[in-house]
């Protein structure tokens, strides 16, 4: 690496930094503002706010970083043709494909910095995001372990291994105390489904109560559950596929399949989660194009509303992509590589043309 391709893989990152703070303060504002809506709820504070958008930056860094990039390039390349410095490095006897291959070595860290962010940090401060907000607008106190979901219903100790939609609970423990905080009952359900405020209707449920003299067992079909736990609380740890980790989503894929449900949805997740960090080198390749073939005095206005409708264009229909491929069964695989694919061989062909 020599000088010119730290000095312009420098830019490129600093370009990008400045973009994705500055998309970050413009979204956070937003959720911000949605936020304010439920102050007051419960013991939801400022404070409450204030820490649940702190935990939330890694995932909203991981969603904005393609066009956090896409803008950050144009920025700084269009500056630097502003400034003839392109004009100087092409003199000096760089290349086009030089001076792309400088842009996408800062795209290497700004993907690694991404994939980070999506596939280690992102999903389990979410989770503590959900969770903390959740006690808080509830008054519930609630525990995620590797075990599962733990909740506190009065002597009621409550762990639940499975939610996968709201209000439908799968492996639910229930270990009851009596009034000298003994261990008085156990009881396991294989499924739970909400019916209203308070009440929720058991499948599977297996029972044992406990005394000093004996150990009486008793299994039913199905068993109405009184209890205070609301399906919102439950709700903390049903995410978003798209907000899932590969590795949960592998899971999850697998438990669907092998119980014989659709698990397209979580497939097209799955690749999706894969492709996206890769997106970023596509927009670098993108900004290309529009600075290197556009000659000294255009200003960096136009460049950056180009950038702003490129980006907003492409996650519009990468998300419709994605919905007609879920509706009519197309592969997984094939719909969460076509947006990308398209715009990746745009941008090629327009880097042909500079050479």
């Amino acid at each position: 690496m020599n000088r010119l391709d730290r000095y312009i893989m420098k830019e490129v990152l600093k370009g990008t930094l400045v973009a994705l703070l500055m998309l970050y303060t413009i979204f956070n504002v937003f959720t911000l503002k949605d936020e304010l809506r439920s102050l007051g709820r419960g013991d939801y504070d400022l404070a409450h706010i204030f820490m649940y958008l702190g935990l939330m930056i890694p995932h909203y860094l991981y969603e904005l970083m393609p066009s956090a990039a896409l803008l950050g390039s144009l920025f700084v390349l269009g500056n630097m043709a502003n400034h003839r410095e392109l004009m100087a490095m092409r003199v000096s006897g760089v290349s086009v494909l030089g001076l792309i291959r400088a842009v996408m070595m800062a795209g290497v860290v700004l993907t690694s910095f991404s994939f980070i962010m999506g596939e280690f940090i992102g999903p389990e401060a979410e989770k503590k995001a959900k969770i903390l907000k959740s006690v808080a607008k509830l008054r519930q106190p609630v525990a995620m372990t590797q075990q599962g979901l733990w909740l506190r219903d009065g002597n009621q100790f409550i762990n639940i291994k499975n939610v996968y939609t709201k209000g439908h609970i799968e492996n639910i423990s229930i270990y009851e105390l009596d009034s000298q905080q003994r261990m008085h009952k156990v009881s396991f359900a294989q499924k739970g489904q909400f019916l209203h405020k308070g009440e929720w209707q058991l499948t599977g449920v297996k029972s044992s109560k406990l005394s000093p003299q004996r150990v009486t067992a008793r299994a039913v079909n199905q068993q109405r559950w009184q209890s205070v736990i609301d399906p919102d609380v439950v709700d903390v740890v049903v995410m978003d596929p798209e907000n899932l980790s590969l590795m949960d989503l592998s899971k999850y894929i697998d438990f669907l399949q092998n119980n014989k449900q659709d698990a397209a949805k979580y497939e097209l997740a799955f690749w999706a989660r894969l492709i996206n960090p890769l997106i970023t080198l596509v927009m670098l390749l993108v900004a290309a194009p529009f600075v290197v073939g556009v000659g000294r005095g255009i200003a960096l206005g136009p460049r950056m509303i180009m950038g702003i409708l490129i980006g907003m264009s492409f996650n519009i229909i990468d998300n419709a992509v994605g919905q007609m491929g879920v509706v009519y069964g197309l592969n997984p695989l094939f719909v969460a590589l076509l947006p990308s694919s398209l715009v990746l061989m745009g941008a090629l062909y327009a880097i042909s043309r500079l050479r």
